[in-house]
């Protein structure tokens, strides 16, 4: 019986670190785009358009990613 619970708390808990560094890569990956995106529009202020429609989308891939993640596990 104490094994069985021990097994569950160490299941749960290791499932908290699994969300927390899926949250975490999401994180950093959206804000490397974020910077990438605006050092590009300081390079050619031009393309700022194109440059923010395809960050944003690569932003909600990400999330989109992050979620599925998250509720599949």
């Amino acid at each position: 019986m104490l094994e069985t619970v021990n097994m569950l708390a160490a299941a749960d808990i290791s499932g908290n670190i699994g969300f927390g560094l899926i949250t975490l890569g999401a994180g950093i990956g959206i804000g490397m785009i974020g910077a990438k995106a605006a050092e590009a529009t300081g390079r050619n202020p031009g393309a700022s358009t194109s440059i923010m429609v395809i960050s944003i989308i690569l932003a909600a891939l990400i999330e989109g990613v992050a979620l599925i993640s998250i509720l599949m596990g």
